[in-house]
């Protein structure tokens, strides 16, 4: 009997399902699965049936980081082949990526969860960075997106001591955006992917990237990429269009007001 994918994709609805699938080893990313994910990741961003990403593990873990078995062997390298890692591939996805991390989420899994837009989390999630613990200098952003998720003070605490992360702690901490059980947690991801992927496409798009740009720099620089933007906006924009996007607006507002 063949063994099964180490990465496996569901697409519908114009939103993509990718599910590490190394559950016996808590989807640690060896080699293999690093390879496939990056793969499959790509094709994803060339692909134009999809609009939303969301990112789950089998099993009892989201993804418990690199695989330290490989370390210090030819195999243990984050770049891949292709020049990727497990962390520029969602980096580069021009569209949404969601987390829904469904349990462990430890150190280069714990990256893998902070490189995504959005981060879903079951009751059961559990957030750690142990690279202090094992003896492991960090490849995938923690430094710098910890940080800039939580504030300076807690990451140092969180990564200096290793400590465990609950979901709610997380959620109280603004890492995560929402806290649902784990019987629930498919099922909001996918109901906040239709979400997005029922608006303007255009729009997410270029909000995504005008976000990722303007995070990283002054609030100046900030506001003048965002009016730079709405300049572009404004000489290119469908006035026809935009009264029927703006009547729909209203009337999915009103459906959900009336469901509150």
């Amino acid at each position: 009997m063949p063994d099964a994918p180490v990465v496996l994709l569901d697409r519908s609805d114009r939103i993509a399902t990718v599910t590490l699938n190394r559950p016996d080893k808590l989807n640690a990313l060896n080699h293999e699965l690093r390879t496939a994910f990056c793969a499959t990741m790509r094709e994803l961003r060339a692909a134009t049936d999809v609009d939303v990403v969301i990112i789950t593990g089998a099993g009892r873990a989201f993804c418990a980081g690199l695989d330290l078995r490989e370390l210090g062997t030819r195999q243990s390298g984050i770049y891949e082949e292709s020049g990727d890692t497990f962390i520029t591939v969602i980096e580069a996805m021009p569209i949404p990526v969601i987390a829904a991390v469904n349990g462990f989420a430890i150190t280069g899994g714990f990256e893998l969860a902070l490189a995504c837009d959005i981060l879903i989390a079951a009751e059961t999630a559990q957030f750690a960075d142990t690279h202090a613990r094992v003896g492991v200098m960090p490849g995938g952003g923690m430094s710098a997106r910890l940080p800039r998720a939580v504030g300076l003070r807690k990451a140092k605490e969180l990564s200096l001591t290793g400590r465990y992360l609950s979901a709610r702690d997380a959620e109280r901490l603004g890492l995560v955006n929402q806290v649902v059980p784990p019987d629930h947690l498919m099922t909001t991801a996918r109901e906040l992917a239709l979400q997005i992927a029922g608006a303007n496409q255009t729009i997410v798009r270029a909000m995504k990237q005008l976000y990722d740009r303007s995070v990283g720099t002054t609030l100046d620089e900030a506001l003048r990429l965002e009016q730079a933007a709405f300049r572009d906006f404004n000489r290119r924009v469908n006035r026809e269009e935009l009264g029927a996007a703006h009547a729909s607006v209203i009337s999915h507002g009103r459906r959900q007001a009336a469901k509150s």
